[in-house]
């Protein structure tokens, strides 16, 4: 059953992509959260590890690698599980193509407590309960898996509902006809969507790898919900939110994706993540907003396993979200 989209009434700066008033609010609102914010999550690591949680990550990212390279048909000269080589893991953690699995995706370097901020101009609420986010989307392929851990207990946060939206490979996100769209995309679904969060506080997804857009640096919106439950059509629809933020992807793995087609095609100017204002706001306080990730084969175009835990203040107020639109049956 298809759905049609309700466009909301905006403000006129908030139509606009993420520059002017609508980036100015959303960079303050993450500056105040983290003056109140106590840092990464590092202390969670002996108690993940004593409860058997990074054990369970190991195997299930392993066993993940293993199961998408079968699926596509990948044949890889690396052994199942080494990491590509890039200037995030390389700087924080010394990890190389040697890098054994058990090493590798026990790692809680990008444990983060993400700033909270606004949903975007591109926000489209009541979006389908699904793991796979592609639809025919062109782009490499990316199974992302989020893992949501309270930050004074560290205990997981299961029962969660988490989505995830980004654009597309040449820069559009489907669902608005906002500012920077450049074309209407009511009614469209792709990369888009919401799953909830197992015992082990894990979300997964597959979808496509980021494209970028004028002003800012390629990342992914990210939002999870508290205390509310699936509609009866399948979708999720919830104003409020325990967790909004954005997370990136390495500059060097950016710098190579654009240039395959069809992220080649993007005609929009290029922001690095050194230039992105948000991308500054988030690493402040020790967080580290970038993901894992492990190449699934020798060539990059057979696509990527990419992880990140998160850490969530329970205490907080939840955040009012402002959709750009709705979906409705």
């Amino acid at each position: 059953m298809r759905f049609q989209v309700l466009l909301l009434a905006l403000a006129s700066g908030v139509a606009l992509a993420h520059t002017g008033h609508d980036l100015e609010e959303e960079l303050a609102k993450r500056q105040e959260f983290l003056l109140t914010t106590r840092g990464n999550i590092a202390h969670c690591a002996s108690k993940v590890k004593a409860r058997g949680i990074e054990d369970r990550a190991i195997a299930r990212r392993a066993a993940t690698v293993q199961a998408l390279q079968q699926k596509r048909g990948i044949v890889s000269r690396r052994d199942l599980g080494t990491v590509l080589a890039t200037d995030h893991n390389a700087t924080d953690t010394g990890y190389d193509l040697t890098t054994p699995t058990t090493t590798l995706f026990a790692s809680n370097s990008s444990c983060v407590l993400t700033p909270e901020g606004e949903s975007g101009p591109y926000y489209v609420a009541g979006e389908y309960v699904r793991s796979d986010l592609t639809e025919d989307e062109p782009g490499i392929p990316v199974h992302y898996d989020f893992q949501f851990l309270d930050y004074t207990t560290c205990e997981p946060i299961e029962g969660a509902y988490y989505e995830i939206f980004n654009a597309n490979s040449t820069g559009v996100y489907s669902g608005t006809s906002n500012g920077g769209n450049g074309q209407s995309q009511i009614g469209l679904t792709w990369l888009r969507g919401v799953q909830p969060t197992d015992a082990d506080g894990v979300a997964q997804f597959d979808t496509i790898f980021p494209g970028h857009y004028a002003g800012r640096a390629t990342h992914v919106h990210t939002i999870l919900h508290l205390d509310a439950e699936p509609r009866e059509n399948g979708t999720f629809y919830d104003l409020t939110a325990q967790h909004v933020g954005q997370v990136f992807w390495d500059q060097s793995v950016r710098d190579l994706v654009e240039q395959i087609s069809p992220y080649s095609s993007n005609t929009n100017p290029v922001t690095s993540n050194a230039e992105d204002r948000v991308f500054a706001v988030e690493v402040g306080n020790d967080n580290d907003p970038v993901f894992n990730y492990v190449q699934l084969g020798d060539s990059i175009e057979d696509g990527f396993l990419a992880w990140l835990t998160i850490g969530i203040d329970l205490s907080r107020t939840p955040t009012t979200i402002h959709p750009a639109a709705i979906l409705r049956a």
